[in-house]
């Protein structure tokens, strides 16, 4: 009998991470949902990652595609994955990551019940002993069905994460993650979003993101400038989507990725010379945008004021900058 469910690629980039890659594979291994291809991507690592793949491919060769590549970076792996995928849908996660063994059966479900391009679940943090440290709900307060013109809200109040997303293959028939950015998600995701009409989500918390003490993101540089770059290339395709003429929403994108975004990310920026510099490229973003201080002081995601959201931490180092800038 042929087996007419529709074929997911999961896309996993591979970089120095032997120690979390199994647990990430048999995550992916032990799906319920069956009709799956995983495409691990080598991106040149230089530790025992490749002995990892490498097993897991003798044993799972029905359901594992390895390749290796040499060193590109995040983006360079996923769209390397991207140009290899046979599925009708694709999703990513990362090689530290794991997910439940229900994610991609019901995230198909929904895809499909819905004629959905794009379909999200709830994510959460957990720790090396796999306790939960805090739970990141997506889209709070909507129906499993969204309607994205009637509920276009949503532009600007996701998080723009990848993993947690399944696409449609069809939103990557002319889209790809750039190459050597950083904040690429940002870049990319929301330019899928504006070409889909209806998205599914589950409230159920199916990608385990873990958060490692020896995260690349921990480094904190001149880098984050990307995020403006990245902003700046979704106002493009933005003024030429069929939602193009929803300014106030992308102007609450604006605030949210391009102001609290990067704020949370200077704020790690130990560096002074580095911290003014990228303080006054915000300045110059909020002036070409004419972002006043009161609509970041108003900006509200999901009908929630976002700055009293915020930790306390976060929300005093935000108040202090702001008020600086006022003066």
């Amino acid at each position: 009998m042929t087996n007419t469910l529709p074929k997911v690629s999961v896309i996993v980039p591979v970089y120095n991470v032997e120690k979390y890659l199994a647990k990430c594979l048999d995550s992916l291994i032990s799906q319920t949902y069956q009709n799956i291809e995983i495409l691990v991507v080598n991106d040149g690592s230089t530790d025992n990652s490749s002995q990892v793949i490498r097993t897991y491919s003798i044993k799972y060769p029905e359901k594992i595609r390895s390749f290796t590549k040499e060193n590109g970076g995040l983006s360079d792996a996923r769209n390397f994955g991207i140009d290899r995928a046979t599925g009708d849908y694709i999703g990513f996660v990362d090689s530290d990551d794991y997910v439940t063994p229900v994610m991609f059966e019901e995230m198909v479900h929904l895809a499909e019940r819905h004629n959905a391009k794009l379909v999200i679940c709830n994510i959460q943090k957990v720790d090396q002993h796999d306790r939960i440290v805090q739970k990141l709900t997506q889209i709070p307060n909507m129906p499993e069905k969204i309607d994205l013109a009637k509920n276009f809200s949503l532009f600007s109040d996701l998080s723009y994460f990848a993993c947690n997303k399944l696409f449609r293959k069809e939103l990557f028939k002319e889209k790809r993650f750039k190459k050597a950015a950083h904040f690429e998600d940002i870049q990319l995701v929301p330019q899928l979003l504006l070409e889909c009409e209806t998205v599914a989500q589950t409230q159920n918390f199916h990608y385990q993101y873990f958060e490692r003490t020896d995260s690349i993101t921990k480094t904190h540089t001149e880098r984050g400038l990307d995020i403006l770059k990245a902003v700046k290339e979704v106002e493009e395709v933005f003024s030429k989507s069929r939602y193009a003429s929803r300014r106030e929403e992308l102007k609450n994108f604006q605030i949210f990725e391009g102001v609290y975004s990067f704020l949370a990310y200077l704020a790690f920026v130990k560096n002074e010379e580095t911290f003014m510099f990228m303080s006054q490229q915000l300045d110059c973003f909020m002036k070409k945008r004419e972002i006043k201080l009161k609509d970041i002081l108003r900006y509200s995601r999901f009908d929630k004021n976002y700055l009293l959201s915020l930790p306390l931490k976060k929300r005093y180092f935000i108040c202090c900058f702001l008020q600086a800038k006022k003066n």
